[in-house]
């Protein structure tokens, strides 16, 4: 699964202490991450073996798209009939409707597979973008721009500005880490 990076060697400070409101944490960082993907835990693994059998068929850490699905839609829970972002983004991965033509249920490995993908194609955009950063640079840039495009990654230590809740991809990269720990 080393193709795009190894996910337990990328550098994250974590959540943001707005994200870790979510869950009404006192704490925030990467500790905030954990505990928010623990939460999503038994939802999560509902959808672990679509999540692996996707993983192990695109070359993706099955991690990294936990991390990814617990960020966008707490494992389902922040849904509404499979729609979240104001009836822009759907499924596990939030899809977003404006820029992609929805495949598959919200649940389903065909809508993990587009999910997946569209992160590979972003991974591969910063591998071109920035092809001096090292894999997990360029994993976590891929990241950062599956919540806000390639354009906004510009540098490696500013890569979230500009993202949800200013923190996405340093929480999805915690939240990852965490699920690698529980068997993704």
């Amino acid at each position: 699964m080393g193709s795009f990076g190894d996910i337990t060697k990328v550098d994250t400070s974590g959540a943001s202490e707005g994200t870790a409101r979510q869950d009404k944490l006192s704490v925030h960082g990467v500790d905030a991450s954990h505990k928010m993907a623990e939460h999503d835990l038994t939802r999560m693994n509902r959808y672990k073996e679509l999540i692996t059998r996707v993983g192990q068929k695109l070359g993706m850490d099955p991690a990294i798209i936990a991390g990814i699905i617990s960020r966008e839609s707490r494992a389902g829970a922040a849904l509404d009939h499979g729609w979240g972002d104001h009836g822009n983004g759907f499924g596990l991965m939030q899809v977003d409707k404006r820029y992609h033509k929805i495949e598959g249920a919200w649940d389903s490995e065909e809508h993990l597979s587009q999910g997946t993908g569209i992160l590979i194609d972003f991974i591969l955009k910063i591998r071109a973008k920035f092809p001096s950063w090292p894999k997990e640079h360029q994993l976590k840039g891929g990241i950062s721009a599956y919540n806000a495009g390639d354009k906004n990654v510009r540098t490696y230590a500013r890569m979230d500005v500009g993202t949800t809740g200013g923190d996405y991809s340093n929480d999805v990269v915690a939240r990852s880490q965490w699920f690698k720990t529980q068997g993704y």
